[in-house]
């Protein structure tokens, strides 16, 4: 079916900020109690079948790609990097739900396999798990919000020169390749600190002193799967490392840094200034999107996120349908947006350039995301 202008007009449409008619327990009450239970056999088989899908990548990748003509390789190392990079996606998923308790509930259980899963895909895990947390605590606040933090006006020189389509595609392109890796080592995109803000860092100023100790671990973890890789460099060769897993991985990075910059970025969602910002109002405000047949793959993450940061700790296999279960409630204060992802990404890289309040300089604590024109 082919979306009307009118279809894409209300897919735009500004959310409402009033206050919600209902409240926090009204939506926890309409979701079936067996949502919030956890699965041991479903949540490590959700392990296994990636896993498995993984090394039988690998194993075809590296056995046969090898003996193929030249000109059929050039095809099937991409097709294995983006098939390989969204299987990484997918282990990066059910890490990132450990650190909701969403695996097992077990606190224990679920930071083992975070763990790790996190440090195979390069990710510091009980790191990504602090400073996402406080994502989660502090959703579209311009203040304290951890992760794609808007920009003001004041901040956009770089978007006025890029402010044409050769500049979107360069923006595009960096954000999708290196973006992920500067977020995790600088911060970028994050919120704003004194001083070194890293996720590698200990004592970086994203973590308080209780938390220093498990950043140390964190980075442990990565130490040891680059050195894993440095061998791999060392015994195969380096461009042989990088086929098998430095482009995939570069491809999981551009996946993770798209969809969440598409699931935080509308031109209809507000953001708030602390004088009008609080909890309910800020986790409303995320956007769920849809990749077609590839939800399955990515265990639905993509169009779920709304009930995601409403209960982080219900598993990927319920979600669907507490999602569905809170919809009726929420009504326009639900957002989604069936938009094709690359077409999503080319508007909302276009249009959602800084926030500012419809007043200007008048500010009144709601801001709305901005084009430059």
């Amino acid at each position: 079916m082919v979306a009307s202008p009118h279809d894409h007009m209300k897919v735009l449409e500004r959310v409402p900020v009033s206050k919600p008619p209902f409240e926090y327990g009204d939506l926890k009450k309409a979701i079936p109690p067996h949502c919030f239970k956890h699965s041991l056999i479903r949540s490590f088989s959700s392990v296994f079948r990636d896993v498995l899908t993984i090394c039988i990548l690998y194993y075809v990748a590296s056995n046969y790609i090898p003996i193929f003509p030249r000109f059929l390789s050039y095809i099937a190392w991409p097709l294995y990097w983006i098939a390989q990079g969204t299987m990484f996606g997918c282990l990066w998923t059910i890490g990132h739900e450990c650190g909701h308790r969403g695996f097992s509930g077990n606190q224990l259980l679920d930071d083992t396999v975070g763990f790790l899963l996190h440090s195979f895909v390069l990710t510091p895990y009980f790191s990504f798990k602090y400073s996402h947390r406080r994502h989660h605590a502090h959703t579209n606040s311009l203040e304290f919000d951890e992760m794609h933090v808007p920009k003001h006006k004041s901040d956009t020189l770089l978007a006025t020169i890029l402010n044409n389509p050769i500049g979107v595609v360069v923006r595009i392109v960096v954000r999708i390749t290196i973006g992920y890796p500067l977020y995790l080592i600088f911060n970028h995109s994050g919120r704003k600190y004194e001083g070194m803000a890293s996720h590698l860092y200990p004592q970086s100023p994203i973590f308080n002193d209780s938390e220093r100790v498990q950043i140390y671990l964190s980075d442990i973890g990565i130490f040891v799967v680059l050195y894993t890789y440095y061998r791999m460099v060392l015994t195969k060769g380096a461009m042989w490392a990088f086929y098998l897993y430095g482009a995939p991985w570069v491809v999981m990075g551009g996946i993770l840094i798209v969809l969440t910059y598409l699931q935080h970025s509308h031109p209809s969602i507000a953001h708030y200034d602390s004088t009008e910002w609080n909890w309910l109002r800020g986790a409303l405000w995320t956007i769920d999107r849809d990749l077609g047949f590839l939800n399955m793959i990515v265990h639905d993450v993509p169009r779920n996120h709304v009930v995601h940061h409403l209960f982080p700790s219900i598993p990927h296999y319920h979600a669907l349908e507490a999602t569905e279960a809170i919809k009726p409630i929420l009504g326009d204060y639900y957002k989604y947006d069936g938009t094709p992802i690359m077409k999503a990404l080319w508007r909302e890289m276009k249009e959602c350039i800084y926030v500012e309040s419809d007043n200007g300089e008048k500010e009144t604590g709601v801001y709305w995301f901005k084009s430059i024109t």
